[in-house]
C-alpha cells in the first residue's frame, strides 16, 4: 500500500449519468491514505460545519426490545464539497462475541452541483479511520500541557489504530500503554503502530488502575462485553479520557472537571450506558467542532480532568468518503449499476 497525501479537488468527482458506483471493501481497501491526511480531512469537516457551512442532524435509531440489533440513520450535507450523503449502520447480535456479531455500514454520496449520485460504498473502513482520527484531535485540542503518556484500552478495530493517530497529533508521547486480553489482537495493535511508527513499541499493562493513574491521555475503545471500567479517582489531576466504546466507567463523565462531545445530542443517544441512575448527564461544556473552531474551550486549565465523547458526526464521514470516493473513482475501481433504469 503506497499513502497518498495530496488532497484531490473536492469538485472533482464526474457522474456524467444516472449510474450509481459501487465500491466495496475490497475496492477501499487497497487505497493509500496517510494518516495525516485523514486528520485534515476529518478536522476541515468539523470546521466547515462550526461555520455553519454543512448540516449534521440528529442520528435516527431504531432498536427493538430485546436488545439483540441496533440501527442508525445519518443524512448529511458538507458544504465545502457541495454534497449530501446518506450513512447507515446495522448490527446484529448484540449479546453474543463478536465473532458471531453481523455489521454493515453504507454511505451513499450525491453531488449537490450536478445533482448526480456519485458513488455508494462500504463505510467499515472510512470508520475505522475517521474515529481513530477524531480521538486524536480530541487529544490535540484537550490534552493536558506537555502530554507524555497514554493508555489505549481495547485492541478492536479502533484500538488498532489509536495510537497511530494519536502520535499523528501528538508526537512527543514517550510512554504508550495497552490494556487488551486478546493475543490476536495486541499482535494487531503492535502490527499497526510499527507500520506507520516502525521505532515504537507498545507497552502491554495488566493493572489498570495503576496504568490509568500513570496516563495523561486515556482511550477506552473495548467493546461492549468488556470488564474494564476505569473509575474518575484512578486519574491524575489534568488526564483526559476519551470514550470511543467501552472501558470507562460513569464517574469518569459525571466527575469530569470538563466534559467535551463531538455532539451533546448524539452523547444522549448513543451514550446511555454513562448516563446516571435517574438517566441524566452532565452538562456538556463545549462542543468539539467550536473547540476546533477557537469560540469553546476544550480545557481550561491544566490539573482538569477532562472526559470527552467521540460519537461520530456524519459531516466527517462524508468529508472522508469522498476522499476515498475519488481516490477510488481515479484508479477506476468500482462498479456501475444503473439503479434508476
Amino acid at each position: 500500500m503506497t499513502d497518498s497525501t495530496v488532497a484531490a479537488d473536492p469538485r472533482s468527482i464526474s457522474a456524467g449519468d444516472r449510474t450509481l458506483r459501487i465500491l466495496t471493501t475490497s475496492d477501499l481497501a487497497g487505497l493509500g491514505i496517510a494518516l495525516a491526511d485523514v486528520v485534515a480531512t476529518v478536522e476541515g469537516a468539523y470546521r466547515t460545519l462550526a461555520a455553519g457551512g454543512s448540516d449534521n442532524p440528529r442520528k435516527l435509531t431504531v432498536k427493538p426490545a430485546d436488545g439483540h440489533s441496533v440501527a442508525y440513520a445519518m443524512l448529511g450535507r458538507d458544504g465545502s464539497r457541495d454534497v449530501v450523503a446518506v450513512k447507515t449502520s446495522y448490527k446484529h447480535g448484540l449479546h453474543k462475541d463478536r465473532g458471531s456479531q453481523h455489521y454493515y455500514t453504507t454511505l451513499t454520496l450525491y453531488d449537490d452541483v450536478t445533482g448526480l449520485p456519485v458513488a455508494m460504498m462500504d463505510c467499515g473502513r472510512i470508520g475505522s479511520l475517521r474515529t481513530p482520527a477524531v480521538s486524536a484531535l480530541l487529544a490535540r485540542e484537550c490534552a493536558p500541557p506537555g502530554a507524555r503518556s497514554a493508555l489505549v484500552i481495547g485492541t478492536g478495530t479502533q484500538g488498532r489504530l489509536a495510537l497511530p493517530f494519536l502520535l499523528t497529533t501528538l508526537p512527543d508521547l514517550e510512554r504508550l500503554m495497552l490494556s487488551g486480553t486478546h493475543p490476536e489482537g495486541i499482535a494487531a495493535v503492535r502490527e499497526e503502530l510499527r507500520a506507520h511508527f516502525p521505532d515504537r513499541d507498545v507497552e502491554l499493562v495488566t493493572d489498570l488502575r495503576a496504568a490509568a493513574g500513570d496516563a495523561d491521555v486515556l482511550v477506552a475503545t473495548a467493546g461492549g462485553h468488556t470488564t474494564a471500567a476505569v473509575e474518575a479517582d484512578w486519574l491524575r489531576p489534568g488526564a483526559l479520557s476519551v470514550l470511543v466504546g467501552h472501558g470507562l466507567a460513569p464517574s469518569t463523565l459525571h466527575r469530569a472537571d470538563r466534559v467535551v462531545a463531538t455532539s451533546e445530542a448524539q452523547m444522549k443517544v448513543t451514550g446511555t450506558d454513562m448516563a446516571d441512575a435517574a438517566g441524566g448527564f452532565p452538562t456538556v461544556d463545549a462542543e468539539f467542532p467550536a473547540v476546533l473552531a477557537g469560540t469553546a474551550t476544550g480545557r481550561g486549565t491544566a490539573r482538569e480532568r477532562v472526559f470527552a465523547y467521540n460519537s461520530g458526526l456524519v459531516v466527517t464521514d462524508i468529508a472522508l468518503g469522498q476522499r476515498f470516493a475519488q481516490l477510488a473513482l481515479d484508479q477506476g475501481l468500482g462498479t456501475q449499476v444503473a439503479l434508476w433504469r
